[in-house]
């Protein structure tokens, strides 16, 4: 009797007849994403799983994954002043975090110094002030730069604040090529779903190929980006989107690159990746092995890499932060740790966890212990880790493996009818594919039709106030008096030249990177050089989509 006879005998023998006792709970199931889940899955469909730490790395990019050891465990942070979030640093790495996530304020991100008019009260509001090298100093002030990664929040200027930290680095006696670390580098997805842009398209790819050359060449050791999939996921998106417009992004990248003249293994193994993670977690663990899976041949078979790793997809994982309610908030733990689950039965690389508090304000430390914790438990508590794959073979993680790769090469296609990421950007058409996933699953929320405990079911009596991490006002002021204090002690002279020669260069197609990390040790501030590159490139001005 072959499989699908015996499944037919069971279905008429055992289940119709149970179902006409005990009916289900719900006529249709769905997943997160809105795709029907069937009641049972079957090895009908599933094809070979292939082997970790092989092409196409459907399984893992490492043959041992957690075995060998455990991801970097990071805990995203800054607020207040760069001494203040030093010592959230230094508390977490002696708690057992095995690397540093940088969290920059608003003006920073939008290349302004803390003294521009339009960066009053936002500074050091939504992550660390960095105006200046003194500033970058302080930030990592008795921190073994040579020793821990750090990963850095940043997109527009994340050019000259890779250039901040270099410049650190060789005062700090700290050669180049023992730095290890991320910056997030990803300008496509700003455009789309964060909103942290500063230049226009094509100068601002420009400045992205300048830090892949410099650092193919002086920093080997460091990852020149973060194709991040978890702003695409926090706006709205499905986890197919997610992995489309995110795989679709790098792939502008590498195309971007080959353009000015890299070799595609120069550069493409230090390529990373920045997912969501949700919580349905089987869905979000075939997410992973889908990107995975796609990326590999991608490289491969798109543009040839030759290299093993210039077609691994190594990534960082955060929990979703548009996941967390300011109801109830002890309940986002629990979503935390079914989150980093997924994360970790998918082998992450690297991984922050969201505070509970998060929902209402910045992660009070007991919080971001208690986020920090989370990790450690899944670690060293869960019995996750001793194998390379957990969930390899599981007839439903399979088929979702394969639809949702399925599906992303849909997507992938129509953004190369469209004539690529910059034109399906430019058409709207990447943000009205978010932006209707974002209103119907609104809209299922507020139909019933998908419950979030504490919200639209199982809502309790009155809460009592959380414990908040406030900026008082007088940190914006501290900062501002830094600031000035700096400047005035400074060699005017030394900034002008470094600044005009930034301007010069800017005007040609000079590499731009050294000449921020000179500008950064002539004492210019972040903001004067985004100002010297805002007069050469201008400025982009959003594409509204109705």
């Amino acid at each position: 009797m072959t499989s699908d006879d015996t499944f037919a005998s069971w279905d008429e023998t055992v289940l119709q007849p149970f179902l006409h006792r005990n009916p289900e709970r719900l006529e249709r199931f769905t997943n997160a994403s809105g795709r029907p889940i069937e009641r049972v899955y079957t090895r009908q469909g599933t094809g070979p799983l292939g082997h970790p730490g092989a092409y196409p790395y459907t399984r893992g990019v490492q043959p041992t994954m957690y075995r060998g050891r455990f991801w970097t465990m990071r805990q995203y942070a800054g607020f207040s002043t760069a001494e203040e979030t030093n010592r959230r640093y230094r508390y977490l790495l002696s708690q057992g975090q095995t690397g540093l996530s940088v969290a920059f304020d608003l003006p920073t991100q939008l290349g302004y110094d803390s003294d521009d008019p339009l960066a009053v009260g936002e500074v050091g509001k939504v992550g660390v002030a960095i105006d200046t090298l003194a500033d970058l100093e302080a930030l990592f002030a008795g921190i073994p730069l040579g020793e821990v990664t750090t990963s850095m929040t940043i997109n527009a200027p994340a050019a000259v604040v890779l250039a901040f930290y270099l410049a650190a680095a060789e005062r700090a006696g700290v050669p180049w090529n023992k730095l290890g670390g991320t910056v997030q580098n990803d300008i496509l997805k700003e455009y789309v779903a964060r909103g942290t842009y500063i230049f226009p398209p094509r100068p601002s790819l420009r400045l992205i190929t300048d830090l892949f050359r410099f650092c193919s060449e002086r920093v080997p050791r460091w990852n020149t980006i973060s194709i991040s999939g978890y702003h695409i996921r926090e706006a709205g998106s499905t986890a197919v989107q997610e992995v489309a417009f995110t795989l679709a992004n790098g792939i502008t990248y590498v195309e971007e690159a080959l353009r000015v003249g890299l070799e595609v293994d120069a550069f493409a193994p230090r390529l990373s990746f920045f997912f969501n993670a949700h919580n349905d977690l089987l869905e979000e663990v075939a997410k992973f092995r889908a990107a995975r899976r796609l990326w590999a041949k991608i490289m491969v078979e798109r543009f040839g890499a030759k290299d093993p790793r210039s077609a691994m997809l190594r990534f960082h994982t955060q929990t979703g932060g548009s996941t967390l309610t300011a109801q109830q908030p002890e309940n986002n733990v629990v979503r935390v740790t079914l989150q980093a689950l997924a994360a970790v039965l998918g082998g992450t690389q690297s991984l922050h966890t969201n505070s509970r508090d998060e929902a209402v304000g910045l992660p009070t430390e007991a919080s971001a212990l208690l986020a920090l914790r989370t990790q450690q438990l899944i670690a060293h508590e869960s019995g996750v880790t001793n194998s390379v794959d957990p969930l390899a073979g599981s007839f439903m993680v399979e088929q979702l493996t394969d639809a949702i790769e399925a599906e992303a090469e849909v997507y992938l296609r129509r953004i190369d009818e469209l004539g690529g990421v910059v034109a399906a950007i430019e058409s709207g058409f990447i943000q009205q594919e978010i932006q209707h996933a974002a209103y119907r699953y609104q809209q299922e929320i507020e139909a019933g039709e998908r419950l979030v405990v504490g919200v639209n079911t199982l809502q309790g009596g009155p809460e009592p106030e959380p414990e908040l991490t406030r900026i008082p006002p007088e940190v914006e002021q501290r900062q501002l008096e830094g600031l000035k204090k700096f400047k005035a002690q400074r060699d005017r002279a030394a900034v002008d030249r470094a600044l005009d020669a930034i301007r010069e260069a800017a005007q040609g197609d000079t590499n731009l990177v050294p000449l921020f990390v000179e500008a950064a040790k002539a004492s210019a501030s972040i903001g004067e050089i985004c100002g010297v590159l805002r007069t050469v490139f201008g400025e982009h001005r959003e594409h509204v989509v109705i």
